[in-house]
C-alpha cells in the first residue's frame, strides 16, 4: 500500500526563464501570448507575466540575479525544454491567424496528451529560443 502524499499539486504556479533581451521578452509574452505584465522588470531584471492562474518570470542574465544562474542562455542550449499554456477557447484559425500577424513561426497542429487530456496544440519559440506548447481541448 502506497502511503498518502501530503503534496496535492493544482497547477504550476510559475515558470522562470532567463533573458538576454528582458524587453523583446517582455513584449513577446504581453502582445503575443496575451500575458499581463503584473511586476518589473524593475532594478532586479525580474518581470512578472500572469499567464492565467500562473506567472512566468523573466529574469535579465545580465543582472546579479541572472547572474547567479550562470551563463546566459546561447540559442544551442536552451533554458528548458517547453512551458505548455492551455489556451480557451482553441480556434486555430484565429491563433494562427494571431501568431502570423506577429511573425511568428510555429509547427504543425497536432493531438497530443497533457494534463485536460487529449487535445490539440501548436509548438512555437519565443525569441530567445524557447519552446512553447499552445494547448487546446478537445
Amino acid at each position: 500500500m502506497q502511503d498518502a502524499n501530503p503534496l496535492n499539486l493544482t497547477h504550476i504556479d510559475h515558470v522562470v526563464i532567463r533573458a538576454r533581451d528582458i524587453e523583446l521578452m517582455v513584449a513577446f509574452y504581453r502582445d503575443v501570448l496575451g500575458c499581463r505584465l503584473e511586476r518589473g522588470p524593475g532594478e532586479l531584471g525580474l518581470a512578472q507575466l500572469r499567464a492565467g492562474l500562473s506567472l512566468i518570470d523573466l529574469v535579465d542574465v545580465e543582472t546579479e540575479l541572472g547572474r547567479a544562474a550562470g551563463d546566459p542562455p546561447d540559442g544551442r542550449a536552451p533554458n528548458m525544454d517547453h512551458v505548455c499554456f492551455q489556451v480557451e477557447p482553441w480556434d486555430v484559425a484565429a491563433i494562427t491567424a494571431h501568431l502570423d500577424k506577429h511573425g511568428v513561426e510555429y509547427g504543425p497542429v497536432e493531438s497530443r496528451y497533457g494534463a485536460a487530456g487529449q487535445g490539440p496544440s501548436i509548438y512555437l519559440r519565443d525569441p530567445e529560443g524557447n519552446t512553447l506548447e499552445l494547448k487546446g481541448r478537445t
